[in-house]
């Protein structure tokens, strides 16, 4: 008589294993959306700031100036300091802390706490300071851009100074709802608010400069 087979249990994956695995992946996911919605968050606020300065720096220069010539060059003068500016300033900040993050990884190596893989990927994960630096200026060129195209090919001062506000007050709306967006806070608020604190940026700085140049200091 042959023998009876025992069918061989096959292997299986525990529930707790599936929904571990399950949740890893959906923390990871998470990770890298936050991560990328943190960059693009910090371009679209790069971008405000330089439409919002280069709009503001042409709006007080035009109050004692009605030239286009003048306005333009004051623009262009802002877009490219504001630039340096943002760029050096976001290079020394991200090498700060790449320099603080490659001090710890040596520690952990030397203390044994590190492997080859955990060391692999943490080098990757650091931070660039170039590509950071490159990145904050881009953006805060985008947005200098936009007061500096709306003020360049009109020539009548008043109809200027309408067009710009009216040009750079679409852009601010734009910019407000997208970092509203990216950091999930009520649009129409959010829009509002950096579109009144605009205005007030750029009525503060003409109305003040026009006071100092017509008072002949």
């Amino acid at each position: 008589m042959a023998a009876a087979t025992v069918p061989q249990p096959e292997e299986t994956r525990s529930p707790n294993s599936i929904e571990r695995g399950v949740s890893d992946q959906e923390v990871n996911i998470r990770f890298d959306y936050s991560k990328r919605a943190q960059w693009l968050r910090a371009a679209v606020l790069g971008a405000n700031d330089g439409l919002l300065s280069t709009a503001s720096l042409m709006m007080g220069v035009g109050a004692v100036r009605t030239d286009v010539s003048t306005m333009f060059l004051t623009g262009l003068a802002g877009l490219v300091a504001g630039a340096c500016s943002m760029a050096i300033g976001e290079f020394v900040s991200v090498y700060s802390q790449y320099d603080i993050e490659m001090a710890q990884i040596k520690r952990d190596i030397m203390s044994g706490n590190c492997d080859d893989r955990d060391l692999e990927v943490r080098e990757k994960s650091l931070p660039s300071p170039l590509r950071a630096a490159g990145a904050s200026a881009l953006a805060f060129v985008v947005g200098a851009v936009v007061p500096l195209l709306g003020a360049a090919f009109i020539k009548d001062y008043m109809v200027r100074l309408g067009v710009m506000t009216a040009v750079v007050s679409l852009a601010l709306l734009g910019f407000g709802g997208l970092g509203a967006v990216l950091g999930d806070a009520p649009v129409v608020k959010s829009s509002f608010r950096v579109l009144v604190g605009g205005w007030l940026a750029m009525g503060i700085t003409f109305g003040l400069i026009k006071a100092i140049g017509t008072s002949g200091l």
